[in-house]
């Protein structure tokens, strides 16, 4: 089992859906934390037009090896047709809190 960190960032369309969503994972134990963060102003192509919408970022704490079912699971909850769900990777940091970010997703 990987212990590598990972920080997942989602965006969500509104507030009650970032915290559903964090809820899900965070009870689900495929994230240690969910960080349900401010309103954000989104600038992106979709359908071959460009919009402009305010949403809520959400960011996840996991393992590298929870990230596809974390993924999924996301995907899966996600009001959207294709929802933002990106893994990046943790590369350094408190070693405590790395370790308390793999022992809370272990079931």
């Amino acid at each position: 089992m990987s212990e590598e960190a990972r920080l997942i960032y989602v965006t969500a369309p509104d507030r009650d859906t970032a915290l559903r969503l964090a809820n899900l994972a965070v009870s689900e134990r495929l994230a240690a934390c969910a960080n349900v963060l401010g309103a954000i102003h989104s600038v992106y192509w979709w359908d071959g037009k460009l919009n402009q919408d305010d949403e809520i970022a959400v960011l996840f704490k996991t393992r590298a090896d929870l990230v596809p079912a974390l993924t999924e699971r996301l995907r899966a909850s996600h009001p959207y047709d294709c929802p933002c769900v990106v893994s990046l990777t943790i590369d350094g940091g408190n070693p405590a809190f790395l370790a308390w970010i793999a022992a809370e997703t272990r079931s």
